[in-house]
């Protein structure tokens, strides 16, 4: 816990001449539930396109402990992209496969394992994720929470250091939601994960957040950074105040002593 696993440097996100964010500089510690959150379209996605190696910034550099991925070789941020886990919105799995080809896809095109090797990992995977049995189960017959959970067992697949979510809570009701807020804390408390989360959903970052950014769409910048249950209680930004306590000033104080108290 403490050391710098992820650190973006003056880092400018566009597209042709259409600036998303600048000047953003933020450390992601080893260990952390790091939360990026700010209001729709201020580029929340595109910061997690970029860390993850589909988009090239347009200034400045994301580093990987020392190693700046955009300078590297081909060969390493392919090595980087290899200890790299994402688990997409909407589970982004395969139709037409079942739950446990599904996750022994990226283990049958990235390692040399025989078949009963990748079995097994398939099958400890799932468990983890609270699926064991349901390997030949199609994602049609199990529910979005079931789904999203699925998404993240491929996600574990290669073992990765640091896990990427996107909007996991989308779509999902209040329980699903909170066993999926379980099973992040769960990750970095037992396997040591380092976890960043794209998110807007209030119960979620202040549940499993203990760093963040928050995004302004307007300024395009970073305009608040730390513990979201720190930035409820002391930050005095208009934004993001209102973001954090959607606008509902009368409960500012009640708020603030129930997420300082989690």
């Amino acid at each position: 816990m403490g050391e710098p696993h992820i650190t973006v440097t003056d880092l400018t996100m566009a597209y042709g001449d259409m600036v998303i964010q600048r000047d953003m500089n933020f450390t992601v510690n080893r260990g952390d539930i790091f939360i990026v959150m700010g209001g729709s379209g201020c580029g929340k996605s595109t910061l997690l396109r970029h860390m993850i190696g589909l988009k090239q910034p347009a200034k400045g550099s994301i580093f990987y402990q020392n190693l700046s991925f955009w300078d590297a070789s081909p060969k390493q941020r392919r090595r980087l992209m290899m200890k790299m886990g994402v688990s997409y919105q909407s589970g982004a799995l395969f139709s037409s496969m079942t739950l446990a080809e599904n996750i022994a896809l990226p283990l049958s095109a990235f390692t040399k394992l025989k078949r009963h090797e990748i079995r097994e990992i398939v099958s400890l995977k799932l468990a983890l994720v609270g699926l064991a049995g349901f390997e030949g189960y199609y994602p049609a017959e199990i529910s979005g929470g079931m789904q999203k959970r699925a998404g993240l067992a491929r996600a574990m697949a290669l073992d990765p250091d640091i896990l990427f979510f996107d909007e996991p809570s989308a779509g999902l009701d209040p329980i699903s939601s909170r066993l999926l807020d379980d099973l992040i804390l769960n990750l970095r408390d037992n396997l040591g994960e380092t976890i960043v989360v794209v998110t807007h959903e209030l119960p979620s970052i202040f549940a499993i957040g203990n760093n963040s950014v928050f995004l302004d769409g307007e300024s395009k910048t970073i305009i608040a950074q730390g513990d979201p249950k720190t930035l409820l209680a002391e930050c005095e930004i208009p934004k993001v105040k209102q973001f954090l306590t959607r606008g509902s000033s009368r409960n500012d104080d009640k708020l603030a002593s129930g997420a300082t108290k989690a």
